[in-house]
């Protein structure tokens, strides 16, 4: 995987992750879906509600975790390149509806 931080392509938007954070996004995901499967395995086998309720609560977490990871790659690749590319107020009102959707 190439060593590219484009946001831009011409209709769809994508990135290009380096493999450094590609993978550290995975091996983050891959934790959170052992966390969910641990949760599904606690039901089925008649787990107390608080103890579920604790590990949602840290699933949730992991995902809020995730999120500020991604956020600040975000921010410090796409939102720059598109104020130095002359897009600045595209870009802040573009990171602006994309903070109130995801702090909800």
């Amino acid at each position: 995987m190439a060593e590219q931080k484009s946001c831009c392509c011409a209709e769809k938007r994508t990135k290009e992750r380096g493999e450094k954070e590609y993978k550290d996004l995975m091996n983050r995901l891959k934790r959170i879906e052992g966390q969910v499967r641990g949760v599904e395995k606690m039901l089925e086998e008649g787990a107390y509600c608080p103890e579920i309720m604790v590990q949602i609560s840290a699933i949730n977490s992991a995902l809020n975790s995730f999120n500020k990871v991604l956020l600040a790659s975000h921010m410090k690749s796409c939102v720059v390149e598109d104020i130095q590319a002359g897009k600045g107020d595209e870009a802040i009102d573009e990171l602006a509806a994309l903070l109130q959707k995801v702090m909800k």
